[in-house]
């Protein structure tokens, strides 16, 4: 095993080269501590029944990711993922795309549909939001 110290201005890594890359203080999936403080500071539609509707005076819909028969991943950033504390190693793991399509609940993450309005194909379209994107958490570490 080589061991080396690289600086990346803001944080000192630990690279252990040895069959992959391990850093110290990284974490899974299972083991990501959430705070989720966008549905405690921002408003949540109290209605729970995830149908096609107008959502009044709320940010948020909680609801159920549905799950994918066969996810697979496509592509994904480890600078993006080190800021989660997660190791490349964790990003290939044969589960990971189901947990970041559904299919597999991240402990500790609330899923919810965002509520937005825009613009589309050259006109206001008011309010959309159709579950395509998913708040999943936020991670503190």
């Amino acid at each position: 095993a080589v061991v080396s110290t690289q600086s990346t201005g803001e944080q000192d890594d630990i690279t252990m080269r040895y069959g992959g890359i391990v850093n110290c203080g990284m974490k899974t999936l299972e083991t990501l501590v959430f705070d989720n403080a966008a549905l405690k500071e921002l408003p949540v539609d109290p209605i729970s029944e995830n149908v096609p509707r107008q959502v009044k005076e709320a940010c948020f819909s909680r609801v159920d990711p549905t799950p994918s028969a066969s996810p697979s991943t496509v592509v994904y950033s480890t600078s993006a993922m080190r800021l989660l504390d997660l190791p490349e190693s964790e990003l290939q793991r044969e589960e990971f795309p189901s947990y970041l399509c559904g299919s597999k609940n991240i402990p500790g993450a609330e899923y919810a549909a965002h509520c937005y309005c825009g613009h589309q194909f050259g006109y206001f379209s008011g309010q959309l939001g159709d579950g395509a994107t998913l708040y999943i958490g936020e991670v503190l570490n």
